[in-house]
């Protein structure tokens, strides 16, 4: 647990007591702070009761008296669409609103601080970064937006590798990063309701590079046009004599001069003026074009002479060919009667579903959900590869809609239903190399807590099949 005694004495109200909001009232309680902690769902009331919280509603103002800090969990809105109770009485008092990933900084930890954010890929080129630095031996620990809470980190006296992925809400609430390592993969449109449009959303994504502090490396992806015009506004910026920051360009598309990039399968690194050249052969890990980009930019993370890794580039590509993958992001779960199932849960918008189709064929594709975007033109292109289209969810209309006279389409409705009406499909058309694929490019708040409850779901629906082989824990593990 890090060491919030700065807050001792102090209260603080924290607002949303899912994991990361329970863990940081829980290190500011160690901390010694005066924790107000509250949640609308009975569920996180009573995890911070069994954790010895003391429950304060925070819609009530004459609970704020004092408070000088509101810590927010990162799915609550504090602007747009509408802000948050809890959001408007921090703001009447004067209360500054922060998230557990300022709550990190703020403890003074002596850590190598890698943030990686972009609106697809950012977990998987979290985790392969992660992987890489601790198959080299580096002490790292990983949490943000994926798996471990921030605060609920070691602090031990040795200098640690603190590999954060951080999403749009949270780069929002961290008025004081400065990353060591600042990685951009790629823009998108996505939450635009949460930041009030498209220009807001890549505002929050651009906070990840704007504070990169002298010292620092900043590598951005340069495949959209988001994302290239903050790379060349990174590359021109003015920087004192007395520092520097280095700047990477990553590309899964085209060379990118003095970066790294990814052509037919064979990674170039033009870093520093050395140019290498590595054949990336098979990654069963990492399908597709798309986790191109997700190598680059962790090639080029580890790689940056300033963050002082010293890493060979020979010991940077050994471990990305061993990077086992993540659960949920084209995970390929089994295989039976010939047809692979891949569980693609995270793809929650069309841009994500997009690369997903675009590595396979005859594909019997599972999509559907709570739509987060009016626009799923990004899958046209890939449409062709799509033999059947089975749909479920409040998107479903909308999809068979999109898709009409293009690919055939099943309206399922639930993913029980999808599953068993795709396995049929493909098991009576018998075509070699057939992939169900559960890419749902859409949200999955209308049937399930989260994409990784819809991901394990469908994981234990396949492993019920009739010859099925996988065995599913509780926490969506294969075994």
């Amino acid at each position: 647990m890090i060491d919030l005694s700065l807050f001792a004495g102090k209260p603080v109200a924290v607002m949303g007591l899912a994991r990361s909001g329970l863990a940081a009232a829980r290190a500011l309680a160690a901390g010694g702070a005066e924790v107000r902690a509250w949640d609308d769902s009975e569920t996180g009331r009573d995890a911070a009761v069994a954790a010895g919280l003391s429950l304060i509603d925070l819609a009530d103002s004459g609970n704020w008296t004092d408070v000088e800090t509101l810590v927010l969990s990162p799915g609550i809105p504090h602007t747009h669409p509408a802000p948050h109770i809890s959001a408007t009485r921090a703001r009447e008092v004067g209360a500054e609103i922060i998230g557990d990933i300022e709550l990190l900084i703020r403890s003074g930890a002596a850590a190598t601080f890698v943030g990686i954010t972009g609106t697809n890929g950012k977990s998987t080129t979290t985790a392969l970064i992660g992987h890489i630095l601790a198959e080299a031996g580096k002490t790292v620990q990983i949490g943000g937006n994926l798996g471990r809470p921030v605060c609920e980190f070691e602090m031990r006296g040795g200098r640690d590798c603190y590999v954060l992925e951080l999403s749009s809400y949270q780069l929002e609430l961290t008025p004081s990063l400065a990353c060591d390592v600042a990685v951009l993969i790629n823009i998108a449109p996505d939450h635009l309701d949460r930041h009030g449009g498209m220009k807001g959303y890549v505002e929050a994504k651009h906070r990840i590079v704007e504070a990169t502090p002298q010292g620092g490396t900043i590598v951005v992806g340069v495949d959209d046009a988001e994302s290239r015009a903050i790379y060349e506004e990174c590359r021109d910026r003015d920087v004192p004599r007395s520092g520097r920051i280095d700047v990477f360009g990553i590309s899964a598309q085209r060379r990118v001069p003095g970066g790294v990039y990814v052509l037919d399968g064979v990674l170039h690194s033009e870093m520093q003026g050395r140019s290498e050249t590595f054949p990336l052969g098979r990654l069963d890990a990492l399908p597709g074009v798309h986790n191109h980009q997700n190598i680059a930019a962790a090639f080029a993370a580890v790689s940056s002479p300033l963050a002082q890794f010293n890493l060979k580039s020979r010991t940077i590509i050994d471990a990305i060919r061993s990077f086992p993958g993540l659960a949920h992001r084209q995970q390929r779960i089994d295989k039976i009667d010939g047809i692979s199932y891949i569980n693609d849960s995270k793809a929650t918008n069309a841009d994500a579903a997009a690369r997903a189709l675009a590595c396979y064929e005859d594909i019997y594709w599972i999509a559907g959900g709570r739509a987060k975007e009016s626009d799923f033109s990004a899958l046209d292109p890939y449409l062709p590869r799509v033999r059947h289209a089975f749909l479920i969810g409040e998107a479903a209309d909308r999809l068979a809609a999109e898709l009409r006279g293009r690919v055939e389409t099943t309206k399922s409705r639930d993913l029980e239903t999808a599953v068993r009406n795709a396995r049929d499909v493909a098991l009576r058309e018998g075509l070699a190399g057939a992939v169900v694929l559960l890419s749902p490019a859409c949200a999955s708040f209308d049937q399930f807590k989260d994409f990784e409850q819809r991901g394990i779901e469908f994981q234990r629906l396949v492993a019920e099949l009739p010859g099925g082989s996988l065995r599913v824990s509780k926490r969506g593990e294969s075994a």
